[in-house]
């Protein structure tokens, strides 16, 4: 068994989970209780997105994200 690390799949995972969390229906709850679901969805979609798009390298073991946070040019 091998413990390479696959960042091409690790981030796929990233994307996957934020795929997950943008159609993850609503349970039935209301209130305050739904609007702190809605806005945890917000946080772990963004989160896992902003990973998933990253470039990743292991230089010398140590894993380094790259996320461009810059607007798209026009």
């Amino acid at each position: 068994m091998t413990n390479a690390l696959d960042l091409d799949a690790m981030l796929q995972r990233f994307r996957d989970r934020a795929h997950a969390v943008k159609n993850r229906p609503l349970p039935p709850i209301a209130g305050e209780e739904r609007a702190r679901f809605i806005e945890q969805a917000q946080f772990d979609f963004q989160d896992f997105a902003i990973i998933g798009d990253a470039a990743a390298e292991v230089v010398d073991g140590v894993l380094t994200l790259t996320v461009d946070l810059r607007p798209p040019t026009a």
